[in-house]
């Protein structure tokens, strides 16, 4: 069973805080509200300082210590909750990884016969590796076994069971016990397809070693290394190298399975747990380094992303990580030089080459993005629509409309009916006044798809519009803006479709409101312009009509026709 899920505030009011302290308690709490671990260390250690048995203290202490990495502080933490009669899973979780991390497997089933443990799946697991650490391999397995009794958690017994049989060089046994029925939900994890192909080839069974894998996940980084090792014959086993690996595994594991209900400080937990176990574990680093991400902590992110070694199948994911926490910071060119280098590092990999072009696409080196959309589209062979689209955008802002429009005709070839797709196509041509009679078919699909997204209906309003059906725009436009009420572009078209009914105090009304929105200087303008002249003079200026009829199914009749 997972850590409770830390719900809430950590910091829960203490009793009876010295009034001293107070200062510091609140400077605390707001530090660990932002996630900011490292502001809030020194400032519970002050707060403690005046009560130093608070659990509403100490848990949260416990909870930052860990999540920055640090096991020593973290353990002294649950030490002294477990000594005021205050333990909690948290505090066992770092009390068993300080003894474990010493080698004091006896020490580890010391804390679980005394049930001051972290639940029964974490301590099922520990008490496996720790039998196995203190020696006794029949304990281990036995102990492995023993979580098939608890319903929910038998195939990660199972799992272990088989990593310890394969350490021990019982291949057969491996092989079987992933086998059982039991084991079926986590038979096709990563940890057991790599144990399953290591194990095959070392008993000389390599042609199913190598189909398991091309079956499985031939894309999949830590997979396709082993794959490509597996060409030259059998490799060493070394999903897990001892007990300290076997739990950092479990744990791993345990943080990866939570689920989206969870509050993410948990998986931290759990990856900052593992690593201290295990540093070498590419996954925990980039899991701990993905949810500090998420939780908004980018220079922690930074450096658990660089824990990963150059050389590990997981390292370009952790690169494109950093990269995108440099980007997030501000720091645009040094997270396109990041994955300028990995490019160079690791060439022929398309997610590195998307996130490459999607970074120059930022910066507005579109040149450069759209050659690096392309060479992604090579190395899939074509087949993604989203590239596909993401390029057309590029090349849409680079002015290349006959190529944008290739590419997102090719895109609706492989997701026809995707709307944001079908919105773009149908937007572009409706402004470029354009195939309008297709456009709205396009825009029409999109608003069945998609009826409560304000920009898709925007489009149908602003398409009906451009075709002379004013008061059809009227009422699409009313629901766009109801449905995204402070968009500057929808409010702004809204204004213009008021004004050709003839409503010009609302239009005027509308055009005032997308200004106050913020909308970018060149629409800014032309609202300006329309509330001091009003539109007919605007588009008169433009060399543009109004639209005054309604197009015909043909495409003849009005404005942009054809």
């Amino acid at each position: 069973m997972p850590l409770p899920p830390l719900r809430g505030p950590l910091l829960a009011a203490p009793a009876a805080l010295p009034a001293q302290e107070a200062g510091p308690y609140l400077a605390a709490q707001a530090a660990v509200a932002a996630r900011d671990f490292a502001a809030a260390a020194p400032l519970l250690d002050q707060a403690l300082a005046a009560s130093p048995d608070n659990r509403a203290l100490l848990e949260p202490a416990l909870a930052g210590a860990l999540a920055l990495g640090d096991g020593a502080a973290a353990a002294a933490y649950a030490d002294r909750l477990a000594a005021g009669g205050q333990p909690s899973a948290l505090a066992g979780l770092a009390r068993l990884l300080a003894r474990a991390d010493a080698g004091d497997w006896t020490g580890v089933l010391a804390l679980l016969d005394a049930k001051e443990g972290a639940g029964p799946l974490v301590d099922g697991l520990a008490r496996g590796w720790a039998a196995w650490g203190a020696g006794d391999a029949e304990g281990a397995l036995a102990a492995f076994r023993d979580l098939g009794g608890s319903p929910g958690l038998q195939a990660f017994g199972l799992l272990h069971e088989a990593l310890a049989l394969a350490l021990a060089g019982d291949g057969e046994g491996a092989l079987a016990a992933l086998a059982r029925p039991e084991a079926s939900g986590i038979a096709a994890s990563l940890p057991a397809l790599r144990l399953r192909a290591q194990v095959l080839g070392q008993l000389g069974r390599l042609p199913e070693a190598r189909a398991l894998l091309d079956e499985a996940a031939p894309n999949e980084p830590q997979l396709a290394a082993l794959r490509a090792a597996l060409e030259a014959g059998p490799v060493p086993f070394d999903v897990v190298r001892g007990p300290e690996g076997g739990l950092a595994l479990a744990l791993t594991q345990i943080g990866a399975a939570l689920g989206p209900d969870a509050d993410p400080l948990t998986a931290l937990l759990y990856a900052r747990a593992a690593l201290l176990l295990d540093p070498a574990r590419a996954d925990a680093a980039v899991m701990a380094a993905e949810t500090l991400e998420a939780l908004g902590a980018p220079d922690l992110a930074r450096a658990a992303f660089a824990l990963v070694p150059a050389g590990d199948p997981l390292f370009p994911r952790a690169e494109i990580g950093r990269a995108r926490v440099l980007a997030a910071g501000g720091e645009g060119e040094a997270a396109a030089e990041a994955l300028l280098a990995l490019a160079r590092a690791r060439p022929g990999l398309p997610e590195v080459e998307s996130a490459l072009a999607d970074q120059l696409r930022l910066l507005d080196r579109l040149p450069e993005a759209e050659a690096a959309y392309g060479r992604a589209l090579d190395l899939l062979g074509g087949g993604s629509w989203r590239l596909l689209f993401r390029r057309a955008l590029v090349r849409q802002e680079a002015g290349d409309w006959p190529g944008a429009e290739a590419d997102l005709r090719a895109a609706l070839l492989l997701a026809p009916d995707e709307p944001r797709l079908l919105n773009h196509l149908g937007y572009s041509l409706v402004e470029r006044r354009e195939k309008l009679p297709e456009a709205l078919a396009m825009i029409e699909r999109a608003v069945a798809a998609e009826p409560t997204s304000g920009a898709i209906v925007d489009s149908l309003g602003w398409a009906y519009w451009r075709l002379g059906r004013f008061e059809e725009a009227v009422a699409e436009l009313e629901r766009a803006a109801a449905l995204e009420p402070t968009d500057p572009v929808i409010n702004d078209h809204l204004g213009d479709a008021y004004w050709s009914v003839g409503r010009t105090r609302e239009a005027r009304f509308q055009w005032t409101r997308a200004l106050s929105l913020d909308p970018e200087e060149a629409d800014a303008a032309r609202i300006r312009d329309k509330l001091a002249r009003g539109l007919d003079a605007v588009l008169a200026e433009e060399a543009e009509a109004p639209p005054e009829t309604p197009l015909t199914a043909a495409g003849q009749g009005g404005p942009g026709g054809g």
